[in-house]
């Protein structure tokens, strides 16, 4: 399984108000402040480290994103897609899968880490839900609204969430591996959504095709859509990605924005 890392763009701001208007400001909302802080939580005796961030000009509380990193750990990639969810709307919490927040920008390594991270999958996955735990404990963040994304290995693991009837509302893979396996009927709870390139010989489209007729079989079918974008490889969010030196790895900007904006779209279908 391979990895890829993760574009960041430029925070937008907001217009207040029409050129020369004042009488209406006071109305508008300002633009995001995006606001962020290192937490550290535990699963078992093995210290996970994550970074949250929200808009400190939102009110209330609102839903929170787990974002699940690539093979590389806990980078810059994770990061930045946590602060776009901040600008959003959403608290977002970039978790640990390795332990003490693990990262590198070597291949050999990456695969050591994740190796190593999923020998035991049943501790993966009490990784992902102390890192649940530890964003529901967030003042900003409804408890009752939770979902989580992931890119590649991370992309892997919301799936196997999600297949495992998590207590999510929606998982969202981006070029994520698709991993065959039996999938139990009525146990898939959240809303998932695949989005993954046509023309990534790591994810090819027999895999797709089986991924999704396990949910199908599983009575999941109409919680499912798939999005295959045409010439898009592996790890198309990541504009690192043609610098890795890896074979069937491309960054591709119009679908970097594409996929962003289709996980949006779900997210307002299910936090209206």
């Amino acid at each position: 399984m391979v990895a890829r890392p993760f574009g960041s763009l430029a925070l937008g701001m907001l217009v207040l108000a029409a050129a020369g208007s004042t009488a209406c400001t006071s109305d508008v909302r300002a633009g995001p402040d995006v606001q962020t802080r290192e937490v550290e939580y535990l699963q078992g005796t093995t210290t996970l480290k994550g970074f949250v961030a929200w808009d400190a000009n939102r009110e209330g509380r609102r839903p929170g994103v787990l974002v699940v990193h690539e093979w590389w750990g806990h980078n810059e990639h994770a990061r930045n897609a946590a602060r776009r969810l901040a600008e959003a709307g959403y608290v977002g919490m970039a978790l640990d899968m390795y332990g003490d927040g693990k990262a590198t920008t070597h291949p050999d390594s990456a695969q050591a880490f994740m190796n190593a991270a999923t020998q035991d999958l049943a501790v993966l996955s009490a990784r992902f839900t102390a890192a649940r735990d530890e964003l529901t404990k967030d003042p900003n963040v409804d408890p009752e609204r939770i979902a989580a994304i992931g890119y590649c290995f991370g992309g892997a693991v919301v799936l196997a969430q999600a297949r495992a009837g998590a207590d999510l509302d929606a998982v969202v893979s981006f070029h994520g591996a698709l991993i065959p396996g039996p999938v139990d009927s009525g146990v898939v709870r959240a809303r998932v959504l695949v989005l993954t390139g046509a023309d990534d010989p790591m994810v090819p489209a027999e895999a797709v095709e089986t991924f999704r007729g396990e949910m199908i079989a599983a009575g999941a079918g109409p919680l499912v859509e798939i999005i295959s974008y045409p010439g898009a490889k592996h790890s198309f969010t990541n504009p690192r990605a043609d610098s890795v030196g890896m074979p069937g790895l491309a960054y591709d900007a119009g679908v970097d924005r594409e996929s962003w904006d289709a996980m949006l779209r779900l997210f307002r279908e299910v936090f209206p």
